[in-house]
């Protein structure tokens, strides 16, 4: 694979994006830092097919971002590849207003053909390709320049794997038949609305307890202040204020500004500059959340009560005993507080539907509507089915604790 200088140029860069445009595919990975500043700073973007990478440096005087843009958000043709790349989208989103797409995550696949819930980007590595990646460079300093040759060769080195790897993924995942299963898994990566910061809605990130329309609207009124200070000053939301302060704020508004110094959290000092007086006059205007907007009731505590709790457990073991038998990630397909709500009788649910309901909802459903069954036999733990009259059919064969996993996801495959 041919490995290009660092490219600092609009002219080089379009070089290399005109002919990554007539590519099947490319990965691409990001260098940043956001712990100083509200948005992520960009500071270096690698990217490569199956023949080239190379490293783009967006510090670099005059450089013009524009033609890598335009094959990330503009070129349906090319499919870009990420391994976790929710971050990495961000920052396009950023920049653009828009998302990569097509788009493919191999993090996110992983969890199609293994049991693997977030596998690292090393362990990734080791897995397909056979060697330890150095992380000598992983938590180095990326916006200070120059860059040291190390730090180039670490970070062209996450998408040259990559374009090793994600062919062999791709091969298995067809293998398997479990391609179609990711389709909405990277249209919810790639969805715009999961990267749109919308200042009035920042209050829906806080945890607060109880639904008074006061309190909330003042939550509201404050996590949009909060935002709009920081985007000003360009630094996190939590230098402003913690989530904590932002909340006891709202739930126990000081009545005049001198009482700021008595908020934890807060400065003394905000008891009689500029931004402490800016807040009080948030929380003086603050409105209460209109009833259309308020959050639904919890619907933790379902009424499951003792029994339906063990069935929930019992649902839990099938998953465990499912995701074991196919080799598949447990989270892909359902989450613990879905399970519980199947086994209060909630019918309307994700895991009912296409193909989760064939790979796992069906015999979920069976188990919490008493047409299945565990059961010991010879120290083996088995599952037996009824028909709808009661009777049992042949019981399946038995769940051996020690299978081998991995022989039984290749045979699945198979």
């Amino acid at each position: 694979m041919k490995i290009h200088d660092l490219i600092t140029t609009t002219e080089a860069l379009a070089d290399l994006c005109e002919r990554l445009a007539k590519s099947d595919f490319v990965t691409v990975d990001t260098e940043f830092m956001r712990e100083n500043t509200y948005y992520p700073e960009l500071c270096l973007v690698q990217i490569a097919n199956d023949v080239e990478a190379a490293a783009i440096d967006p510090m670099a005087d005059g450089i013009d971002l524009a033609p890598l843009l335009e094959l990330m958000c503009d070129n349906e043709d090319v499919l870009k590849v990420f391994h976790a790349g929710g971050q990495d989208v961000e920052i396009i989103y950023n920049l653009t207003g828009k998302t990569p797409h097509p788009i493919f995550d191999t993090q996110i696949a992983m969890m199609a053909i293994s049991q693997s819930e977030q596998i690292g980007y090393s362990n990734l590595v080791e897995s397909w390709l056979g060697f330890t990646v150095d992380k000598g460079a992983r938590f180095t300093d990326w916006g200070r320049r120059p860059l040291t040759d190390r730090q180039i060769e670490y970070a062209i080195g996450d998408v040259t794997h990559l374009s090793k790897i994600f062919p062999m993924m791709l091969k298995k995942l067809i293998k398997t038949g479990r391609g179609m299963w990711l389709n909405a898994e990277m249209e919810k990566l790639a969805d715009p609305a999961n990267y749109r910061n919308d200042a009035d809605l920042a209050w829906k990130r806080i945890r607060q307890a109880g639904r008074n329309p006061q309190v909330l609207g003042r939550l509201k009124a404050i996590a949009a202040w909060r935002e709009g200070e920081a985007q000003h000053k360009n630094i996190p939301r939590g230098r402003i204020m913690r989530d904590e302060t932002l909340a006891d704020v709202a739930g126990h508004p000081p009545k005049k500004q001198a009482d700021l110094a008595k908020v934890r959290g807060l400065s003394n000092s905000w008891k009689d500059n500029d931004i402490g007086k800016r807040l009080m006059n948030v929380i003086e205007n603050a409105e209460a959340l209109p009833k259309d907007e308020m959050p639904e009731k919890a619907t933790r505590g379902a009424p499951l009560g003792k029994e339906g709790a063990l069935v929930a457990d019992l649902l839990k073991l099938l998953l465990k005993i499912r995701c074991r038998e196919i080799d598949i990630a447990s989270r892909l397909l359902t989450k613990s507080d879905e399970l519980e709500a199947l086994a209060a009788g909630i019918r309307k649910l994700p895991i009912l539907e296409g193909w989760r309901y064939d790979v796992f909802g069906k015999e979920a459903l069976e188990l919490v509507e008493g047409r299945m069954a565990f059961a010991v036999k010879d120290g083996k733990l088995t599952m037996t089915h009824f028909d709808t009259e009661g009777v049992a059919e042949a019981p399946e064969d038995p769940i051996q604790p020690d299978d081998d996993v991995n022989g039984a996801g290749q045979q699945a495959a198979e």
